[in-house]
């Protein structure tokens, strides 16, 4: 086989909901974002399985998402849509039971107007300035809003996965302004707001990238495992050169592997002479540029080259991949490419 493998673990996904469910209280909901394809790793399988062991809310990026995933979970579970209802969304909204989040006076005037009595949710700014109502438009259309019964009223925090950053105090404060005494649900926390405590919780927390292994959730459950196959070995003496631009240079009599994965693969450019891929847990270091489809990698140290190395595994994460980019794991996630054979262990029944 030609492409690699990567391996889902829907029993870790769970067991890292669980654990994250675990740190707030029985008057707090536990929900999952399932947005962007469950972080590339395949929404319909993931939330299927967290459906089964009870979680309720589901929260998606776009109104397209919502409508695939509804199409896995069927009627009950509620599917929140953070885009909120833009113009062309009114059907799927309302004959698949979404609850898009308002985030504008246009929408919530869209909304109310074309889907009058279905359900809705609110987003609020609190200082991230990328999506929800302000103060001043909150107060001009709140009662009218509240009125219509939102199923939830939420905001965002811009700085949760750095604990002491004074931004999460000063949101936290603006959305206790923007909502005490409501009577709606309300929601804040997504994984690095759970991971602030309790008084981030409020009624409804919304873990994303901790479910799937990713920083800031650092006991997460590792999930993924990316094994790429070796297509061939060879000797390079010293003075020749490996990959294009002559991006690296023998130094000595060196035995290089090339596996099946680049650029097309979500493996950016950028591990070229950087990134390690793993040999039975041996660390192995890339040599040359990442091209499209294949990468090359110094193998001399190793007895016996297996027949795949490892680039996601136990001794190497998505954080650490992604420091070596000099990016995050959630790039690196949501990066991973189509030409993948994507195998799920666990989750019973997924």
């Amino acid at each position: 086989m030609a492409t690699g493998t990567l391996r889902i673990d829907l029993d870790a996904v769970l067991a890292n909901w669980r654990a994250l469910d675990a740190k707030s209280g029985r008057d707090t909901e536990t929900g999952a974002v399932v947005k962007a394809d469950s972080y590339g790793l395949g929404a319909a399988r993931v939330a299927r399985m967290l459906a089964r062991a009870g979680v309720r809310k589901f929260f998606v990026a776009a109104t397209e998402e919502g409508a695939m995933l509804r199409q896995s979970l069927g009627e009950g579970p509620e599917i929140f849509v953070f885009s909120g209802h833009m113009a062309g969304d009114t059907e799927m909204i309302g004959d698949l039971g979404l609850t898009p989040m308002l985030n504008s006076i246009e929408q919530v005037t869209r909304h109310f107007e074309a889907l009058p009595g279905t359900p809705f949710g609110i987003q609020l700014d609190t200082g991230m300035n990328r999506l929800g109502l302000e103060m001043p438009e909150w107060q001009a259309i709140g009662e009218i809003v509240l009125n219509a019964g939102p199923k939830l009223v939420m905001s965002h925090l811009a700085c949760a996965d750095e604990p002491d950053h004074p931004m999460n105090a000063a949101q936290l404060a603006e959305f206790h302004r923007m909502t005490d005494g409501i009577s709606a649900p309300r929601s804040l926390a997504a994984t690095g707001g759970i991971l602030l405590g309790p008084e981030y919780h409020f009624d409804v927390t919304r873990p994303g990238v901790g479910l799937y292994g990713g920083a800031p959730f650092t006991n997460a459950t590792p999930v993924v495992r990316l094994s790429l196959p070796v297509v061939q070995l060879r000797e390079v003496e010293a003075g020749e050169i490996v990959g294009y631009s002559c991006g690296w240079q023998a130094e000595t009599p060196t035995r290089i592997a090339t596996i099946a994965a680049g650029y097309a693969d979500g493996l950016t450019r950028a591990f070229s002479n950087k990134a390690m891929v793993y040999a039975n847990g041996v660390p192995c270091p890339i040599r040359g540029r990442v091209s499209m489809d294949l990468i090359t990698v110094d193998v001399s140290h190793l007895s016996e080259v297996p027949a795949a190395l490892d680039i996601l595994c136990p001794e190497q994460g998505v954080d650490d991949l992604a420091s070596v980019a000099g990016t995050i794991g959630y790039e690196i996630l949501t990066s991973l490419g189509h030409r993948y054979r994507r195998h799920y262990a666990g989750g019973t029944g997924a």
